[in-house]
């Protein structure tokens, strides 16, 4: 079993410990703080010799190595050397080892930066120029530097989305915009008409300088802590309903800020607008109030239904808006933009229950209305088309029968053309080779005729008995069968 010495992470004092499996677990410090020493004795300290922050274990004693420089960083002679600063409420004189961070006053209770109160003293002490600009985060609204004695001829660097305030007993004495300061006397009127500084560069002046980040704060989130008991103008019913949501804040007048809301406390972030868990925050109520109210109004007036409000919300959060931005514009903060994002119903509230179960009926009765009229239209529209292409389909028809008939009518008459032409020329070779044969055979068309009618009347019983009455008879006959003189003379002479 060895001991070694453990420093209190509360008050930086050094309390003795050991190591062994019956040793004490737990040390009670004289600033009333319980060092646990199974954790306590992994802490982070400032090396001596390379300037780094770094974690060590205490219970290795002078044998703990900074893992940066391999140099001893728990010695002996670095634990004894003190630094020796005055607290920041009280004033009281206090020491603290080389390396603590933080040091808890004996006195007040007062939790004192030991690195920045120790840089205070050789400010004071040195009366060397030093340089002030802003080394906060990109959330924080009003950051105060925690050095308040500064010399005249210090450094003062503001960006350009910052504003550098300096108070004096609570009063704002001047404000620097975006650039670099050499802070003398004639920099500083309204300090320098209030109070008397030396005119040499060595002295100091006691003062508070504020940063005011003047960008927009973005994504700074809200919700309402308890449900809005509201009127549902729609159903008639009264439900409760929480809501959530972000908006986006700037400053607008630093000065006003700072005097009304900031005062002398070390500063203001977005987790202090309207608080964390259990934290107050110093727009918590008046957001909440103007949030429960509005929304509540809005929906009675509007008459939105509670079930529809979804598709609302960027016309409430217009609404809800213009009630907060006057109030926060008193306090020197400008709204830029407010969003309720999100509606909590109460889905376990048998009020609600019932009013969704009566919204999705009356929802179902409308649709079956709607796919009952959309399915008569669409009967209707059939039977048009279903007229309308009969009619087309008779159109086409007749204009078919008709179309048909004429060209049947055409082929008809082309038929009989043809059948008249192929018979003309049939009758034309036929009399054409009679023709042919005629003159072959070496007599005229009348004498064919004469000997075709001769043969006909012998036919028909046209004989002679030698007598001259039966030829008169048969010429009688003859000339009652319509032949010509000449004919006949052709036939007597043949007889």
């Amino acid at each position: 079993m060895s001991k070694f010495v453990i420093e209190c992470p509360s008050c930086g004092r050094f309390a003795e410990a050991k190591t062994g499996f019956f040793a004490r677990k737990k040390i009670n410090c004289t600033c009333g703080n319980v060092i646990n020493v199974r954790t306590d004795k992994l802490t982070s300290r400032t090396c001596a010799h390379c300037g780094n922050d770094v974690v060590f274990d205490q219970s290795k004693a002078d044998k703990a190595i900074c893992p940066v420089c391999h140099e001893q960083i728990n010695a002996m002679s670095d634990i004894s050397k003190m630094e020796d600063f005055s607290c920041g409420q009280c004033g009281v004189r206090l020491t603290a080892s080389k390396g603590a961070q933080r040091f808890v006053c004996p006195v007040c209770d007062y939790d004192n930066d030991v690195p920045a109160r120790v840089a205070q003293e050789h400010i004071k002490k040195d009366g060397l120029a030093s340089i002030i600009k802003y080394e906060g985060d990109a959330e924080t609204i009003v950051w105060k530097h925690p050095i308040e004695d500064f010399n005249l001829g210090s450094q003062l660097i503001v960006h350009e989305s910052q504003e550098a305030i300096f108070f004096k007993d609570g009063q704002a004495l001047d404000v620097f915009g975006a650039g670099r300061y050499a802070l003398e006397t004639q920099q500083l009127p309204l300090l320098e008409n209030l109070y008397k500084l030396p005119t040499d560069t060595e002295g100091t002046f006691h003062s508070e300088v504020y940063f005011v980040n003047m960008s927009t704060q973005m994504g700074i989130k809200w919700g309402t802590d308890t449900k809005v008991r509201m009127f549902d103008p729609a159903t008639g019913m009264h439900i409760e309903l929480g809501a959530s949501g972000e908006f986006n804040v700037r400053v607008a007048n630093s000065k006003k800020l700072l005097l009304k809301v900031v005062g002398t406390t070390g500063g203001l972030g977005q987790a202090q607008l309207l608080g964390e868990g259990n934290k107050k925050g110093v727009f918590r109520s008046m957001v909440m109030t103007q949030v429960k109210s509005c929304l509540a109004q809005a929906i009675k007036e509007s008459g939105i239904n509670v079930l529809e409000i979804g598709a609302h919300l960027i016309n409430l959060s217009n609404i809800v808006k213009t009630k907060i931005a006057p109030e926060l514009a008193e306090y020197g903060l400008e709204l830029s933009e407010f969003y309720i994002n999100r509606i909590v119903t109460p889905d376990d509230d048998p009020n609600f229950r019932r009013l969704k179960q009566q919204y999705a009926q009356e929802y179902l009765s409308v649709r079956e209305q709607q796919i009952k009229k959309k399915e008569a239209e669409a009967a209707a529209e059939r039977m048009t088309v279903e007229a309308q292409t009969a009619a087309k389909m008779k159109i086409i028809g007749a204009q078919g029968d008709a179309e048909a008939m004429k060209i049947k009518k055409a082929a008809e008459a082309e038929m009989l053309r043809v059948q008249g032409q192929a018979e003309a020329d049939k009758y034309r070779m036929q009399a054409q080779a009679e023709a042919e044969e005629m003159k072959m055979k070496g007599y005229t068309y009348q004498q064919e005729t004469a000997r075709m009618v001769g043969m006909e009347a012998m036919q028909n019983g046209l004989t002679g008995n030698g007598s001259g009455g039966g030829v008169m008879d048969g010429l009688g006959d003859l000339a009652g069968l319509g032949i010509s003189l000449g004919a006949m003379g052709s036939v007597i002479g043949m007889t």
